[in-house]
């Protein structure tokens, strides 16, 4: 059964052993998620499987027979930016840009999670339907998303923007 990667069905690869983010980058050549540790503890790798974020590294892509799957690359169609991609660039949410790919399908993965009612661990009433995205609450749920350059007051800026934008 065929992987589904940004609306394209490919094959499996037949080695069994090939992780999601080495088909993605080395025989896909879709190079915007990055191999940042490929231990699944920098997020560099984040990308979305039928919505929900995934690290890419810790991922075997035989896993994800029919299944559907976005990148960075994906998000937006036809060389257009994901208004969350715009959101980054307006509140300066990068600087050497390498975490950026992995920042924005988290961000976006998350804002669906709060939207679906999803609890984090600072989630403070866990009957609510839908979770106010608080600079705490943000922050909790984006924390597996590192920036080396330490870009995060613009990164949370974007996401809050966004969100809010959304939100209207």
């Amino acid at each position: 059964m065929p992987i589904k990667i940004n609306g394209s069905f490919i094959d499996a690869p037949s080695d069994p052993r090939v992780s999601l983010l080495d088909l993605l980058r080395e025989h896909l050549q879709l190079s915007g998620t990055k191999k940042g540790c490929n231990q699944g503890a920098c997020g560099a790798c984040t990308v979305l499987v039928d919505g929900d974020r995934i690290l890419s590294c810790l991922a075997l892509a035989v896993q994800f027979e029919g299944r559907s799957i976005t990148t960075i690359e994906g998000l937006a169609p036809n060389g257009a930016l994901h208004p969350l991609q715009q959101a980054f660039i307006e509140h300066d949410g990068f600087q050497c840009g390498y975490c950026t790919p992995g920042q924005i399908c988290s961000a976006v993965g998350m804002l669906e999670e709060a939207r679906r009612g999803v609890p984090s661990h600072v989630t403070g009433d866990l009957s609510v339907d839908n979770i106010a995205l608080t600079h705490d609450e943000l922050r909790e749920r984006m924390s597996g998303n590192l920036c080396r350059c330490g870009a995060y007051n613009g990164i949370v800026d974007a996401i809050t923007t966004f969100h809010a934008e959304a939100a209207q």
